[in-house]
């Protein structure tokens, strides 16, 4: 082989190689560059998990907003009355605990649509909340618009604020629906009709959604209470009979409060995703069933 003919051997190499190596180089060029668009166009991981409480004004509703900010959740806190809604949210604050106050009626499309809104962005947690009873009269003599407001607050409440919220809890890819049902929803009793019906109304929604929900990053799970003492619910029931409303705790030494149930939802809510706590139902050690209570 002639000098020449080694010459031009070894440049066709070295060309070779030369080529091969800006090849390369731009390879290396765009992907980094789509890394970082990727990096650029990427969703924001929220540093904290976001809950939404609805009926977040008093009761188990405040209680739940304060013991969820207390695990390091975003909270959201959801109902009609924004000067305790206020309240609350300050109360968060002076604890640390991050929250916002948004005025939501569940029985309004409209306004629940608000609600979604103020939603940042993924969703951890929903606590469906907000409900309550009116009266306790016989079904043979029950008011039909007290039945009516208990169904379209317990029941279509809950449908109306899941709708709207599923979608970002879905995005979150690891989101939880919480329903706070009653004991009221597994069994009836005398007087309790409108109420029973509504809260059985309420736990067949989440028993459904749980299993249209199967193999989505989704959990439902739903809380059942029995005898809770709280500031509102009888005195509401009873429309402001304050002597009624006293008396069905009457005698009992250690009924539920409403952070007893808080604890319940935030143990339930901040379990591993896989774990699904289907139904937890919780009494007062009084109260052995929805018509045995120890009184005295």
């Amino acid at each position: 082989m002639t000098f020449v003919s080694v010459a031009l051997t070894v440049a066709h190499a070295v060309a070779h190689a030369v080529a091969h190596a800006v090849a390369h180089a731009e390879v290396i060029a765009v992907g980094s560059a789509m890394v970082q668009d990727a990096v650029m166009t990427a969703p924001a991981i929220p540093s904290r998990p976001t809950a939404v409480v609805t009926g977040a004004s008093s009761g188990i509703g405040a209680a739940t907003a304060r013991r969820l900010a207390a695990e390091g959740f975003d909270v959201i806190a959801a109902a009609r009355r924004t000067d305790q809604l206020d309240a609350v949210v300050a109360d968060i604050a002076a604890d640390g605990g991050t929250a916002q106050a948004v005025r939501c009626d569940v029985t309004s499309d409209e306004s629940v649509a608000q609600l979604a809104a103020a939603v940042p962005g993924p969703l951890t947690l929903l606590v469906n909340n907000a409900g309550g009873a009116l009266g306790l009269d016989p079904v043979e003599t029950g008011s039909i618009d007290e039945w009516r407001w208990m169904y379209e607050v317990n029941v279509l409440g809950t449908v109306r604020v899941t709708q709207a919220l599923l979608p970002a809890l879905e995005r979150s890819g690891a989101g939880t629906v919480v329903v706070v049902s009653s004991t009221a929803g597994l069994i009836v009793y005398e007087g309790g009709g409108g109420y029973t019906a509504a809260k059985h109304g309420q736990t067949a929604v989440a028993e459904t959604l749980r299993l249209e929900l199967c193999g989505r990053p989704v959990r439902v799970i739903e809380i059942d209470p029995g005898m809770v003492k709280t500031d509102e619910f009888s005195l509401h029931r009873f429309r402001g009979d304050a002597a009624r409303a006293a008396a069905v705790y009457e005698g009992v030494r250690e009924p539920l409060v409403a952070e007893d149930v808080a604890d319940c939802i935030a143990w339930c809510a901040t379990r591993p995703h896989h774990v699904n706590v289907d139904r937890l139902v919780v009494r007062p050690l009084a109260q052995a069933a929805q018509h045995k209570v120890h009184r005295g």
